[in-house]
């Protein structure tokens, strides 16, 4: 007996040890490390194959279960204020296009030069990593959108975080949409019927944003991409100077949202810190006019000014929104801006450690939200995304639904980045950790995930954490907009509790 129970221990330390040195395993493998079935100190393997639901299917069926409307929906949601034609590119393939060689990454936070951008797409696609940025030289840019449209292989989208979250939400029949931000004709084209666009909203020319996609283990030169992902460049001096705030603020009013999604700040970032001062100031006053009325959701993307990120966060917009939606990169980065945990971290080493991931959550939430009933705050969610997993950290008593929001996120994940309506086990694959700590550091606690309650949660003074893992597309066909779909998921299944706001 000793010498089965000896076995069985190597073997279970043996798992541990290949689980933690390879997390890409299939998902299927982890089933071996359950108590054998009928006492047997043995598992036939052909047998588990095929009886056994791999974690992927176990993950799957579970959503479905979880994933339940909340008890009342939003039946009209007001976004803005960005939009925009996107024309998705090879990345690779555009540079090379543009007789651009391979040469070193370096991240610029603004662009001047082609050379520029050659470094700054080499410097995240060798991380495997999404930015965005603002390129100066509009003659320049222009040349290069020109390139790309020629590319035969390339398409064009709707762009942009609010357009891209109405499209989301316009795929609800029940829902009434309303978009504010510079529509042209040709993205007007691309909405759906049944957005609402203020005829204020209308111009005549449209932005065009360029998305240089690579795909998992692509190179070029001697850098590899260790997934798949995209580099976003523009010349948009319209979202750039958010020219539709004042449009949105009025149309607000006349249209009576339940909710409010705000967007592009970002944006502004490119402008220069005279104008984005000034219209931060005026985006506050518009946000203001409405914040009592109906709960606001800000959605944030790639920054690299501390001084506007730090602006953002504690003087200016969001201490006086309620939801907030962003990746590793955004949030590592609202960190470092503010001096918060694991502010010393230049970059996330692989995938986002949970214990840190959390560390900042909470943070957030105390330092510049609600956490505290006293505060004048109204932040009170907090939805994060990356790769392999969610979470979704809620101040306790304001939000409803937030297993069914968080699940509901991380399936939109899996099936927009593969195409399809609904999970594929044979496309996706478990990335996520199986066992994990709630905090960086003591007091913490070890949690795992479980297949078939995949949702795992976790309290920290008056915040309830939420977290479901991701099942990653193999095969990505288009990776941008999955945040902002990701947001709109989670913001629909949610619900925010009677409060006054």
């Amino acid at each position: 007996m000793w010498k089965t129970a000896t076995v069985i221990a190597v073997f279970a330390v043996t798992l541990g040890y290949f689980y933690h040195t390879h997390p890409n395993l299939p998902g299927q493998l982890w089933y071996f490390s359950l108590p054998f079935p009928n006492g047997s100190s043995t598992l036939n393997v052909e047998e588990a194959n095929l009886n056994t639901p791999t974690f992927e299917q176990a993950i799957a069926s579970a959503w479905e279960a979880l994933i339940t409307a909340p008890t009342h929906q939003w039946k009209r949601i007001a976004v803005g204020v960005n939009a925009c034609v996107d024309v998705v590119v090879s990345g690779v393939g555009l540079l090379e296009a543009l007789a651009l060689d391979p040469g070193r990454g370096f991240d610029h936070e603004v662009l001047q030069s082609k050379n520029d951008l050659m470094e700054a797409f080499l410097h995240f696609m060798e991380r495997g990593a999404a930015a965005e940025r603002f390129f100066t030289d509009k003659e320049v840019f222009l040349s290069i959108a020109q390139a790309a449209a020629e590319d035969p292989s390339a398409q064009l989208y709707v762009g942009g975080n609010a357009a891209l979250m109405g499209q989301k939400f316009a795929s609800y029949p029940q829902l009434m949409v309303l978009l504010c931000g510079p529509v042209g004709p040709k993205l007007h084209q691309l909405l759906d019927d049944q957005i609402v666009v203020p005829p204020e909203s209308l111009q005549e020319t449209d932005e065009f944003h360029l998305i240089l996609e690579y795909q998992a283990g692509e190179q070029w030169g001697m850098t590899q991409a260790p997934q798949a992902n995209r580099f976003i460049f523009s010349h948009d001096v319209a979202n750039g100077k958010m020219s539709s705030m004042e449009i949105f603020a009025a149309s607000i009013e006349e249209f009576q949202p339940e909710l409010v999604v705000l967007s592009g700040l970002h944006m502004m970032e490119g402008m220069g810190k005279n104008l984005w001062r000034e219209r931060l100031k005026e985006a506050v006053v518009a946000i203001s006019d409405v914040r009592k009325q109906i709960p606001i959701h800000l959605e944030l993307a790639s920054m690299t000014d501390k001084e506007y990120m730090s602006s953002i966060m504690q003087e200016q917009v969001i201490p006086i929104v309620n939801s907030i939606g962003l990746n590793e990169q955004e949030l590592l980065f609202l960190s470092q801006a503010g001096r918060g945990p694991h502010s010393e971290l230049k970059t996330w080493d692989g995938l986002p450690d949970v214990g840190r991931v959390s560390d900042i959550l909470l943070w957030i939430l105390k330092q510049h939200g609600r956490s505290d009933p006293s505060s004048e705050a109204d932040l009170t969610r907090i939805h994060f995304h990356t790769l392999s997993y969610h979470i979704l950290a809620t101040v306790d008593g304001y939000w409803g639904n937030q297993v069914a929001a968080v699940a509901a996120g991380a399936r939109v994940a899996s099936c927009q980045a593969c195409g399809i309506q609904a999970i594929d086990v044979q496309k996706v694959i478990l990335k996520a950790p199986h066992t994990f700590y709630s905090s960086h550091s003591e007091p913490r606690e070890q949690l795992n995930i479980s297949p078939n309650q995949p949702v795992t949660i976790w309290h920290r003074d008056n915040v309830t954490f939420y977290l479901t893992p991701v099942l990653v597309c193999k095969q990505p066909l288009r990776t941008v907009g999955l945040g902002d779909a990701i947001s709109a998921e989670g913001l629909f299944y949610s619900e925010m509790l009677s409060h006054e706001l």
